[in-house]
């Protein structure tokens, strides 16, 4: 334990970190900045507490995110005063809408440098809106008693709403006057160390997790999410009603579990019980634990472009975990069958952009596992109608894809489901690659963890969130596209100071290729210049000048030699340059024929 007893600041930001380490906090990223020294030098000399410095804030708090989103614990992010933590905004929003816990750590001029011009100063309290957990702006540091044991339970309040009743980000104002460097003051010191005895101060605090929603048992519930609720006499209700039904479904969402193979082995203990086929998003890990469920449907996108057979296989009941998957067949299937969902999830946030006929389980798929066990049953004629297209549909994907030879940005997804080593993280960039893994991800059984931005589903932030993802893990990928990783080209700055490694895996198609699947493609002009909108980089020397690893891609076979074994040091690209109006018009002409004749 480290207390800095030189002046009231450094021992204020000491007592603020010294509480957050003993709480569980491992790492902090530190943006560079005057007004946020006392922070700075606090969290730079804690034992256990892994400092981070970062130079630019948006990159910064993804990098930050993304550690956070791989762990499961609250990061700190710390910047200085003015618009610095503007740049956290983005962040902030993407850790409220996928429930990552951050704590945004800002440092502020007094009240009394606030309104007057002085420089760096804007208003920063509630900057970030509704989207905090929890904010507050902390008092000025101060050496009374009183004040000290307000710092500390402040701070233990902080991290707890950071990670319940849902996880997402807490915002704490903390203002500081000069002196801002660690300068001594032997009065401070004297008085400090006689009247608050460590050991002492905090004891109680304890690094204990409190127990989340999927290691509880269903009657803690109330106690752990109070402000969620939940309402028991609705699950046997619920269960009944889908055993009465043998037209069901059970679509596995967006989700990033902590514990993915039981995450998978409880939707596939409640698909056996019930008989109900499992439509799984590519994002979702489902599908890289095929072994455990042997009603898989990974083609449902495709399946669903035959409207005779949509028809034939429209459900009575929905059971929805997580939140929707990407396709938009899917979502306008649904929307059209008028089916009853239940949608599972522990949140407290709507999760049906289709305002359906839906009830809110607000429990785990764990939990209901747990509860309803039976023994499994004959598969139905409904499952075996899914099951024999899943098996025609992913053959003739497959056998397409593996034939494949010209570049087409859709097969690079197909062949990281089939080259990955075990386990590999990888995060997916949005836009065309979220796409493309949901059409064309094949199951598989190598335990490969997906990682994404889907909250806000924007392409700000990518590479630095997949640097925060692979820092201190197992070698990692990331499958992103030209734009979105140009949007955050400053995440390379992280280079000297990231821990571990990462292959991207870049499609260059010179533009943005979603835009392509889009009516507003037809209109040209604005189309290409205001749209697509190709940058014409030559990722080569970009890479040269942040001194990263380059390679260009020609061939599947060499892509694939790239990919396994990963290297376990350092960043590395590996461009594949793709044509967009090309693969646009394949997947126009295509996607549909995988069912073509099929009733």
């Amino acid at each position: 334990m480290l207390i800095d007893f030189r002046n009231t600041n450094c021992f204020f930001a000491s007592i603020l970190t010294e509480t957050l380490k003993r709480l569980g906090l491992t790492t902090a990223v530190i943006c560079p900045g005057s007004r946020s020294t006392p922070l700075t030098i606090a969290f730079a000399q804690q034992d256990g507490v892994k400092a981070i410095p970062v130079l630019d804030e948006r990159s910064a708090s993804f990098f930050a995110l993304g550690i956070a989103r791989q762990s499961g614990l609250p990061v700190a992010l710390v910047c200085t005063s003015g618009t610095a933590a503007a740049n956290f905004y983005p962040a902030v929003i993407e850790a409220r809408e996928s429930r990552v816990p951050l704590l945004v750590l800002t440092a502020d001029r007094p009240p009394e440098l606030r309104d007057c011009h002085s420089g760096q100063t804007i208003d920063q309290v509630k900057l970030f809106g509704t989207y905090p957990n929890w904010q507050a702006e902390l008092a000025l540091p101060s050496l009374d008693m009183g004040m000290l044991s307000y710092l500390r339970q402040t701070t233990i309040h902080a991290w707890e709403r950071s990670l319940y009743p849902v996880p997402g980000p807490i915002h704490l104002n903390i203002p500081f006057r000069d002196p801002l460097a660690p300068v001594a003051d032997g009065a401070y010191s004297e008085f400090l160390v006689s009247q608050v005895p460590p050991e002492d101060f905090f004891a109680g605090i304890t690094t204990s997790p409190l127990p989340t929603p999927v290691q509880a048992g269903l009657s803690d519930l109330p106690v752990i999410k109070p402000t969620i609720g939940l309402n028991p006499p609705l699950l046997p209700t619920a269960y009944q009603e889908w055993q009465q039904h043998e037209h069901g479904i059970i679509i596995a969402g967006l989700a990033q579990p902590q514990q993915p193979r039981e995450y998978c082995g409880a939707i596939a203990q409640i698909a056996k019980t019930l008989r109900f086929p499992v439509l799984a998003e590519g994002l979702s890990p489902v599908r890289n634990y095929a072994d455990l469920n042997p009603y898989l449907i990974s083609t449902y996108d495709l399946i669903l472009r035959n409207q005779q057979l949509a028809q034939k296989l429209t459900p009575e009941i929905v059971i929805q975990v997580g939140e929707l998957p990407t396709s938009k067949e899917l979502r306008a299937w649904l929307d059209a069958s008028k089916s009853k969902r239940w949608v599972i999830d522990p949140c407290n946030h709507n999760l049906d952009p289709l305002h359906g006929k839906t009830t809110h389980l607000r429990v785990s798929i764990e939990q209901l596992a747990q509860i309803y066990i039976t023994e499994p049953k004959s598969p139905t004629s409904y499952l075996q109608s899914w099951c024999a297209a899943e098996a025609k549909v992913r053959s003739a994907v497959d056998r397409t894809m593996k034939t494949m030879n010209q570049l087409f940005e859709g097969k690079a997804a197909w062949l990281l489901s089939e080259t990955l080593p075990p386990g590999t993280p990888i995060f997916i960039a949005n836009s065309m690659p979220v796409r493309d893994v949901e059409f064309f991800w094949k199951p598989n059984n190598s335990s490969v963890q997906p990682f994404f931005n889907r909250g806000a589903n924007g392409i700000d932030g990518t590479l630095s969130t997949a640097l925060g993802i692979a820092y201190r893990n197992q070698s990692s990928v990331m499958l992103t596209g030209d734009l979105a990783l140009l949007h955050d080209t400053n995440g390379f700055l992280l280079k000297n100071k990231f821990e571990g490694h990462l292959t991207i895996v870049l499609i260059n198609n010179n533009g943005g290729g979603i835009f392509e699947m889009l009516p507003i493609s037809k209109f040209e002009p604005p189309f290409e210049e205001f749209f697509a909108t190709p940058q014409d980089i030559n990722f080569a020397e970009l890479c040269t000048t942040y001194d990263v690893e380059y390679e260009s891609m020609t061939s599947w076979e060499e892509l694939q030699q790239r990919l396994n074994p990963l290297p376990t040091k350092g960043i590395r690209v590996l461009e594949l340059r793709t044509n967009r109006k090309v693969d646009a018009k394949w997947r126009q002409d295509n996607l549909g024929r995988f069912t073509r004749g099929m009733v």
